[in-house]
């Protein structure tokens, strides 16, 4: 078989995702967009009612909706990271996932930036977090870490954005020659005017080489100030300078778990066997299995300074963290990050795809606990006996946080079949290659 009619024929493979949605396709919309919805109407309900109706009480004023944006936020940062960084380097796998995983990116990010303004409690004043002069005479605090969030999110969506659109653009040109009536209009627009000349391919790989240069210490930095919301404060338990590598090596972990959570099942239910291959799944196995055991480091040096430190409260602290109130979810984060990504050394589980699906959505779930974990158990026993207290979750803040995953997978089911799930172009180049 020619390039030619190669190249005809990934094309072909690849926009036939975006055709005839499967009655299980629209099955898992409907659930999605419904949980997305009652989500929305949990979130109205409590603007309504007030703050009460959720479970956050003194001492603990960070709840489920702080772990909530950490989670998401995560997510979106190790989308962009895993692309950009697979780019740099040149793997030749990163095509099978570069599309899902920026798009992961841009949907989570969004969603993470909802839960700032849902713990605000009065959400329709969230525009007075933006430094802008106003006859109010109001002015943010750049001190708060609710603004470094607010700059931290914004700045990536944007990056986040381009980055994902740059990459769309010679795959809006193909789209653009094979669809008709008015979606072909649509990606007519989006393509820029895309042709295809030497001049053009010259100016795209510069230009998406410096999106993928610029994004990487983006992510880390931004991520780092996600950190900083914790480590900035002389809570026992957050007040430590490892948070930034920590949380880095999460969003990274959790990150491609959430990769392989969506690529496994669209893999098979979208015929893209031929471009995902095992062995392209194997590969992220194995950064899973590497940022696992950067977390588990991670956990080992919390705990090591805290026995080195001499310091009573964060002996303490970590004392409560392994046998107090939350210990459960502890050892069950350990369980899901630390103990059964271990099992991807063993090369037969690394190339099972139903044993790695499980495993991912085990990771995130772990990924989930930690950072309850972390914001739960320094806030419910700080330093004044008085006041120590527990937290559980409200039905509204669950409700909200399943409404979260509806949104994601709501939003992800759309992006399948309005845009392709791979790329074209770099599939055709590492073909050629």
């Amino acid at each position: 078989m020619s390039l030619r009619s190669f190249g005809d024929r990934v094309e072909t493979d690849v926009l036939a995702t975006m055709r005839s949605p499967s009655p299980a396709y629209w099955i898992a919309l409907a659930v999605s967009a419904l949980c997305f919805v009652g989500g929305l109407g949990l979130w109205l309900y409590q603007m309504i009612a007030g703050m009460g109706v959720a479970g956050i009480r003194h001492p603990v004023g960070w709840g489920v909706y702080i772990t909530d944006f950490v989670f998401w936020v995560g997510i979106a940062h190790s989308g962009t990271l895993i692309s950009a960084v697979l780019f740099l380097f040149r793997a030749r796998f990163r095509s099978s996932f570069n599309r899902s995983a920026e798009a992961m990116t841009v949907i989570a990010v969004m969603t993470a930036g909802l839960f700032p303004l849902i713990h605000l409690g009065r959400s329709w004043i969230f525009y007075w977090l933006f430094p802008y002069p106003n006859q109010r005479m109001l002015w943010v605090n750049f001190r708060s870490p609710l603004l470094w969030d607010v700059f931290a999110v914004s700045t990536y969506f944007t990056i986040s954005a381009i980055f994902f659109y740059v990459g769309l653009v010679p795959d809006f040109a193909t789209l653009r020659r094979r669809a008709s009536g008015l979606r072909s209009w649509f990606y007519r627009l989006l393509s820029l005017g895309w042709s295809g000349t030497a001049a053009e391919w010259n100016h795209y790989n510069q230009l998406y080489l410096f999106m993928a240069a610029l994004a990487t210490p983006l992510v880390i930095s931004v991520h780092s100030v996600v950190s900083w919301d914790f480590a900035m404060s002389i809570v026992p338990g957050w007040h430590t300078t490892i948070f930034a590598p920590y949380f880095v090596a999460g969003a990274i972990f959790s990150g491609t778990a959430m990769v392989l959570t969506l690529s496994i099942p669209m893999r098979r239910v979208m015929g893209l066997e031929r471009y995902v291959t095992v062995d392209h799944i194997e590969s992220i196995a194995k950064i899973m299995l590497f940022t696992s055991l950067i977390v588990t480091y991670a956990y080992v040096v919390e705990l090591a300074l805290a026995a080195y430190s001499g310091h009573l409260f964060e002996i303490a602290h970590f004392d409560y963290r392994l046998w107090g109130d939350y210990r459960g979810l502890f050892y069950l984060m350990i369980l899901c990050n630390s103990l059964l990504p271990l099992t991807l050394f063993v090369r037969p589980l690394r190339r099972n795809l139903g044993y790695l699906m499980a495993l991912s959505i085990l990771v995130n779930v772990g990924m989930y606990l930690e950072r309850f974990v972390i914001i739960v158990t320094a806030l419910a026993k700080e330093f004044d006996p008085y006041s120590w207290g527990t937290y559980a979750p409200s039905l509204v803040e669950v409700g909200i946080t399943i409404g979260s995953f509806g949104m994601f997978f709501t939003l992800f089911l759309l992006f399948t079949k309005l845009l392709p799930v791979l790329s074209i172009t770099e599939i055709k180049e590492r073909i050629e290659d």
